[in-house]
C-alpha cells in the first residue's frame, strides 16, 4: 500500500519556506526544504492541524505584504 494512502498510518505535518503544508508519512524521510510543523499523529489528527493552521492557501510570496523580491520570484515562477 502507498504510505500516503494508509488510513491507519502515522503522519507528520510538514511546512516549507512558502508556508505551504503537507501531510507526510512517518515511514518516509522528510524531504529537503520541508520542516516538521506537527509531530507524529494519526491521519485525522494531522488533517485537523492543517485545517486549523493553514488559513491562507496562497504561497507566502504571493500574499499582500510579501517582500518585493518574494513577489518578483513568484511572478517568474508563475505563482502570481
Amino acid at each position: 500500500m502507498n504510505p500516503f494512502d494508509d488510513p491507519d498510518g502515522t503522519f507528520l505535518v510538514l511546512v516549507n519556506d512558502e508556508e505551504q503544508y503537507s501531510l507526510w508519512p512517518t515511514v518516509l524521510e522528510v524531504p529537503p526544504g520541508w520542516n516538521i510543523s506537527h509531530e507524529a499523529d494519526t491521519r485525522q489528527g494531522c488533517l485537523h492541524y492543517i485545517e486549523a493552521t493553514w488559513t491562507d492557501l496562497r504561497p507566502r510570496s504571493a500574499r499582500p505584504g510579501g517582500t518585493g523580491a518574494d513577489r518578483e520570484t513568484a511572478r517568474h515562477s508563475g505563482v502570481a
